[in-house]
């Protein structure tokens, strides 16, 4: 609709500054006509705005000028204060501003919308860490932080899995990201990834770093996320699946792909597996319900544990 295009159009000039018509079309998903259109409709209703010629040009409100609008529908409303999750933003030492952000917000909304955005923090509730984990202590994760927001170099010492475990690093952080309940701190050179309760000791320069322009943490973390998998994943195995047996995760959709059904009613197929050791562990909890036919290591692994477990039950 026109006046929610007008809406948006106001916030992100109040937002972002100057910016040219074909930028505002490319972010309006709109014609450049259109956008002059609506920028002809602005000026006619006496909102303050001005176009620059030239290379550097665009259009930018007066400076000052700052409405009140915010155009909010009621699902916009809704997801607003379904993302403002209490416990991450507490471990990162705002979790009064949040309150206070959400309360000013409140305020600011129609009475149907905040009623809206009531109901959904009566209804829902996040909670991302899972059942069985007990929750990581993090002491440093408001000095990363701190160094992600102003760009400043960490000097840390870092607990690794490999040997040697406890090494010294320099980093340049260029973003945090919440996993599963666990923090990571994305950081150059590289970029690399690092668990922020894995740092035993940290201090903090006044030394500033140049966050590379064309980083996208998003785009980094997919990419790192498919890369770990395609690394965690890198042996197979051959397995039979009684009727009804599930395999989890990157097993399990393998299986969907790939099985074939015998007449007997089992499923045959070739899954990932991380290593024998893993693979042992996770294929032992499905019982009679399933049979590894290859690798011969990781049937033999099996084979003689069911004979251990036999004998220790005869």
């Amino acid at each position: 609709m026109k006046s929610a295009r007008l809406v948006s159009i106001l916030l992100l000039l109040q937002t972002r500054g100057r910016m040219t018509a074909a930028q505002l079309a490319e972010e309006l998903e709109v014609s450049v006509r259109t956008v002059y259109r609506d920028i002809e409709s602005l000026h006619a209703a006496g909102v303050p705005l001005y176009g620059d010629a030239g290379h550097a040009g665009g259009y930018r409100l007066l400076d000052g000028y700052r409405t009140r609008l915010t155009g909010l529908t009621t699902d916009e409303a809704e997801a607003l204060f379904l993302a403002g999750a209490p416990g991450p933003a507490a471990e990162l030492g705002l979790g009064s501003v949040l309150a206070a952000a959400q309360l000013k917000v409140r305020a600011a909304l129609p009475q149907e919308l905040r009623g809206h955005a009531d109901r959904i923090s009566g209804r829902f509730h996040l909670d991302a860490p899972g059942w069985y984990a007990d929750a990581e202590e993090t002491p440093y994760l408001p000095a990363v932080a701190d160094a992600v927001w102003n760009s400043r170099v960490l000097h840390l010492l870092y607990r690794r899995w490999r040997e040697p475990t406890d090494v010294r690093r320099r980093l340049e952080p260029y973003g945090l990201v919440l996993k599963a309940g666990r923090w990571y701190v994305v950081a150059g050179p590289g970029p690399r990834t690092f668990r922020v309760d894995q740092i035993l000791e940290l201090e903090a320069y006044d030394e500033e770093f140049a966050r590379p322009e064309d980083f996208d943490l998003a785009a980094y973390w997919t990419a790192y996320q498919r890369d770990f998998h395609d690394r965690l994943r890198r042996a197979e195995a051959v397995v039979r699946l009684a009727r009804g047996a599930r395999l989890s995760g990157s097993a399990g959709r393998a299986v969907a792909v790939n099985g074939r059904t015998d007449a007997d009613g089992w499923t045959r197929a070739t899954v990932p597996i991380e290593s024998v050791d893993q693979a042992h562990d996770d294929f032992l909890r499905l019982g009679t319900a399933i049979e590894v036919l290859e690798p011969v290591e990781l049937r033999e692994r099996i084979a003689a544990t069911v004979t251990a477990l036999a004998r220790r039950y005869a």
